[in-house]
């Protein structure tokens, strides 16, 4: 953490860049896991969703509530002159 507060303040910015290409880290997680953890999260909420419609969709039919076929347009009424 020294390295890199003394590198942030060195003006011309080539510290920052030393201690970033000197560091020994692994790849970092991001570059890593982030195709497979948005393919998952995507799955997932997809998922999810689908699984709360569905059965709000069923209740709501088997308990007769669901308003397709039940609401009716009002008769026309001719403009009055």
């Amino acid at each position: 953490m020294l390295r890199f507060a003394k590198a942030a303040l060195n003006v011309s910015g080539q510290g920052a860049c030393h201690v970033r290409l000197s560091s020994t880290h692994a790849p970092e997680f991001h570059a890593k896991y982030s195709t497979g953890l948005m393919v998952g999260g995507f799955a997932f909420c997809v998922s999810v969703w689908g699984f709360v419609c569905f059965n709000l969709c069923c209740l709501f039919v088997m308990l007769n509530i669901c308003p397709l076929g039940k609401v009716q347009p009002k008769p026309w009424r001719e403009a009055e002159e």
